[in-house]
């Protein structure tokens, strides 16, 4: 599956037919069938544009799904892995283990 395989099920997903699409991303309907014929590349414009209107973009880019809100890591969880992203290689080992071990302790 490419972009435009990608795009084409984005719009289906939105039930829009091309020409609304086309306009609501502020191309013709021609651009529109080229992108999803994968003839043209969309530019930069053209994906902000539809990311306003709820297309799931790094899908259509990388073929990878947003990942949703309830997948998303929280606050304490991002300042977890910053702080362990800083430290040395062989430190991150020892931490590693020691939260492994927690969380053993933590099933029983």
């Amino acid at each position: 599956m490419n972009i435009g395989d990608r795009l084409r099920e984005e719009r289906v997903r939105l039930g829009l037919n091309q020409a609304d699409f086309a306009a609501l991303a502020g191309v013709a309907k021609t651009t529109q069938f080229n992108y999803e014929k994968g003839e043209r590349s969309p530019d930069a414009g053209y994906l902000a544009a539809i990311a306003e209107k709820g297309v799931d973009v790094l899908y259509v880019i990388t073929g990878k799904r947003t990942p949703a809100a309830a997948d998303a890591i929280s606050e304490t969880e991002a300042d977890l892995l910053e702080h362990f992203r800083l430290l040395p290689e062989g430190e991150q080992g020892y931490t590693r283990t020691m939260i492994a071990a927690l969380a053993e302790v933590r099933k029983q």
